[in-house]
């Protein structure tokens, strides 16, 4: 059990600075914030339980809940400062009518009688701690932060048909928003007609209770796949107070004395995502029992996988048993509300160059050798779909958003579910066709942890989400490694706004997703700067060429090789042809596709935005790959943000016409 972060960590690097005091609690308020959008009721001069406390008619009975716990006095602050800088919250207040429904539900004559622990499990479900968030900051699907229950809340939204078709906004399904974007000088408050409740069912339990996944949950339980999804918090990890609430500075980004804020995880959890056809789209291809079900699976995972054709038609627990096979591939071993899997929000609008293409990532599912590309055009999300906006050779599935799911709660104590429109398979045509593409994913993708701690998705701090060495799933990192998520802040010159930040004299082995089998350029996609260090990289413990230093910029004379950057002309013919000559010593300019918020050209306007192309080699799907980074400096002050690796099929660099620069 480790209590205290380790001293070598601490003495030894000295990237870690500080220590941060205790909280400071701030004496004055705010007179006026014009950031905030309009709103029903305003009052930057109340507090958020002030807030509560003017109202009783309201309120007295969620009030009189708090007050059992040390959350009314919290909320009593005008924000104090600690590792995630000033705390601003966001408060779910439910009525007094909804507290009133809850306590009949769940028989309790009074508030009085409910008791502490739950009143505490109560108060905590409503409130995210970092952060105000408003129904501008997002359209549908999760907010960036968990509440302090390290749950998500989820917003859908509908119409009223009686009010001029004015919007409706839910959290979790169950509880109606009457009143929100009421701005307190500690942050936000918005008023629910019920009490937010937290699902303690298990996802594959949870999936079994909806009556629209009947086929579905039976195949589930039938190839085992249930057991997979049934862990929950991982028991043996422990972090200390210190480490959580107060944190540390550490140095992630360039100049004497910019360091940026780290807090670890109080606990780590397990969680998962299951993609689940409801039982009508399988009736429209005739399915109807799971039999029909499995003899479906068998037609499509016999073409795909050949060599296995029925030798474990019968075994429906065996991992290449074509039931199995299916059921995997609807499974990912983290969890992603229907926002999480591409980019999207105020990053989205303010970034990613939508007319070029379509945000894009990609995951590894629980199918062994199986990738799933993610698509977000603008008519929703979208999984294995090809193209760009409506132009798509591909349709793909589509992922049906919360509104678009009807009022069951689709969140389990342990993950979540979404509906598909279409059936869901890992065919030729995904693996031949939709999968023979540039594949980039982005670092804060390559370990389930990354996104089970909110690390990735975290947005509107300069916060990083630090991870223990041996608590970081697909990764290997020696114990002089710090590897925390950089949460998503539009301004960075980074693709999708964050980064993994790698500090030390580190040695780094992380876990490649499978690609289909074939030859691939592997690629490094990364900011240089003078401060970044040198890393070799290995694949599978073999060199990949010189080392890639991190310090040199595209035009950098003194680069070896020189990398010979130049900026981009009106001929397209002298473009491609630097391209080429890049190219030839190893180095890409960035991508066209994105660029950071407030900039004037895509990333590939910057000299210091490259990609380092680290082997050409070939990969089969049936094999496991690993790229270890080794920093071959001695100097424990460099560091180094991890952006995104790319996978580049022969069919794609090597077409005559050459590669775009999307």
């Amino acid at each position: 059990m480790i209590t205290k972060i380790n001293k070598r960590l601490l003495i030894g690097l000295s990237f870690i600075i500080c220590q941060l005091s205790s909280s400071v609690v701030l004496t004055s308020c705010v007179d006026n914030d014009d950031s905030v959008p309009q709103n029903y009721y305003q009052s930057t001069k109340l507090t958020a339980a002030e807030f509560l406390e003017e109202r009783p008619e309201e309120f007295s009975d969620f009030t009189a809940i708090l007050k059992k716990t040390p959350y009314f006095s919290m909320l009593s602050t005008y924000g104090s400062y600690s590792t995630a800088g000033l705390l601003r919250y966001t408060l779910f207040a439910p009525n007094n009518e909804g507290i009133q429904r809850y306590l009949q539900k769940n028989g309790y004559s009074s508030v009085e009688d409910l008791p502490v622990g739950l009143c505490d499990t109560l108060a905590r479900t409503h409130i995210i701690k970092r952060g105000e968030f408003y129904t501008t900051d997002i359209s549908e699907g999760a907010l960036p932060e968990l509440n302090m229950l390290d749950a998500y809340i989820v917003l859908s939204s509908d119409s009223d048909v009686n009010n001029n078709n004015k919007a409706v906004y839910f959290i979790n399904k169950t509880a109606r928003m009457v009143e929100y974007n009421d701005s307190v000088t500690n942050g936000v408050v918005h008023v629910l007609d019920n009490v937010i409740t937290a699902s303690k069912d298990l996802l594959a339990d949870k999936i079994e209770a909806d009556s629209s996944l009947t086929l579905f949950s039976q195949a589930l339980r039938l190839t085992g796949m249930a057991d997979s999804i049934a862990r929950f918090e991982d028991k043996t990890y422990s972090c200390s107070p210190d480490s959580v609430h107060t944190g540390f500075m550490v140095r992630c980004t360039s100049g004497s004395e910019k360091f940026t804020r780290s807090f670890w995880p109080e606990k780590r959890y397990f969680k998962y995502t299951v993609f689940a056809e409801p039982d009508s789209v399988y009736a429209r291809y005739g399915i109807t029992t799971v039999q029909q079900l499995a003899a479906y699976a068998k037609q499509i995972y016999d073409e795909t996988y050949p060599q296995d054709a029925g030798l474990y038609d019968d075994d429906f627990k065996n991992r290449k048993n074509p039931l199995n096979r299916f059921i995997s591939y609807h499974m990912l071993d983290r969890i992603g509300q229907y926002n999480s899997w591409v980019t999207s929000g105020e990053t989205r609008s303010a970034c990613w160059l939508t007319d070029i293409t379509d945000p894009e990532e990609f995951y590894e599912t629980m199918a062994k050798g199986t990738l799933m590309r993610f698509a977000g055009p603008s008519a929703g999300l979208f999984i294995n779909r090809k193209g760009h906006q409506d132009d798509y050779t591909v349709r793909g599935v589509k992922v049906l958003s919360p509104s678009e799911s009807g009022s069951v709660d689709q969140n389990a104590l342990n993950g979540v579910y979404h509906y598909l429109d279409d059936i869901l398979a890992y065919s030729t045509e995904v693996r031949d066709n939709v999968l023979n593409c540039r594949i980039r994913i982005d670092a804060t993708t390559l370990s389930p942890d990354f996104m089970n701690e909110n690390g990735r998705g975290r947005y509107g701090e300069d916060i990083l989400t630090g991870f223990k060495q041996k608590y970081i799933t697909n990764w290997t990192v020696t114990d002089e490694t710090y590897v925390g998520v950089h949460s998503d802040v539009n301004y960075w010159n980074s693709y999708q706004a964050n980064a993994v930040c790698v500090s030390g004299v580190f040695d780094v082995t992380v876990k490649l997703p499978p690609m289909p089998s074939g030859t691939y350029e592997i690629r490094l996609g990364y900011t240089a700067n003078e401060e970044r260090g040198v890393i070799q990289t290995y694949l599978n413990n073999e060199p990949c060429g010189i080392p890639v230093s991190l310090c040199e910029y595209g035009t950098d004379p003194n680069a070896v090789p020189y990398i010979g950057w130049t900026e981009d002309t009106e001929d397209e013919e002298e473009n491609q042809a630097n391209d080429k000559a890049m190219h030839n010593r190893g180095y890409m300019k960035a991508m066209d596709s994105y660029r950071s918020g407030g900039a004037d050209h895509p990333l590939r306007g910057n000299s210091w935005n490259l990609r380092r192309i680290l082997t050409t080699t070939y990969l089969d799907s049936e094999k496991t790959y690993y790229l270890r980074f080794r920093q071959v400096l001695d100097d424990p002050d460099r560091y180094w943000t991890f952006d995104y690796l790319e996978f580049c099929p022969k069919s794609i660099y090597g077409r005559p016409e050459g590669e775009d620069t999307h």
